[in-house]
């Protein structure tokens, strides 16, 4: 009895003993309230018109267009207005309207709260500085009469589908501004 007893305990003891870890999982994400998913929605739609921005102005002369692109994960966006370059404070001026229909975009990421999936649809408006420099900071003001977002958030990914007004505000990193009235802000 004694040796099995003895037995027992070495085998209860014995990943601890030989030097080996035992494997914790991952601390579980804290639940996302609808603050937080909104915060996930708004950077979702301005990481979204970057990507558009990229597609269709990026590395283009200074001037006015009007541009369209199949968004990566589908849908489609058109580009129109003007972009100006400022070289010496490594800065662009752009005055731009984006019409999004279902332009899907996906991140995924450690942090709960920079996960997205989502399918973007309305007209989105653009005006200000984006910065390419730390001597300029972005300074932008966005806006649109009705925006819809479908798709989820987070990490376990949360439903997320609104269709209402969004007003935004980009200084630097800061991202603030109501959606469907509701006051949010995020840093990028």
């Amino acid at each position: 009895m004694r040796r099995v007893l003895l037995f027992m305990l070495a085998l209860a003891a014995g990943p601890a003993c030989d030097g080996a870890s035992a494997v914790t999982p991952p601390p579980e994400a804290p639940p996302c309230d609808d603050e937080c998913k909104d915060e996930i929605a708004v950077r979702a739609v301005r990481e979204t018109v970057k990507l558009a921005f990229n597609l269709t102005f990026q590395g283009k002369p200074v001037g006015e267009y009007d541009l369209a692109a199949k968004c990566p994960q589908g849908g489609a966006v058109r580009v129109t207005g003007s972009a100006t370059s400022n070289a010496i404070q490594g800065a662009t001026e752009v005055r731009i309207v984006y019409q999004l229909e279902e332009c899907a975009y996906l991140s995924k990421d450690e942090d709960a709260d920079e996960n997205y999936e989502t399918k973007i649809t309305g007209v989105f408006t653009q005006e200000g500085v984006m910065a390419v420099q730390p001597t300029s900071p972005t300074a932008l003001i966005m806006a649109s009469p009705s925006l819809k977002i479908e798709g989820s958030v987070y990490d376990p990914p949360s439903p997320y589908n609104v269709e209402c007004p969004l007003q935004l505000g980009q200084t630097g990193n800061a991202l603030s501004g109501k959606i469907c009235g509701r006051n949010v802000e995020t840093d990028l």
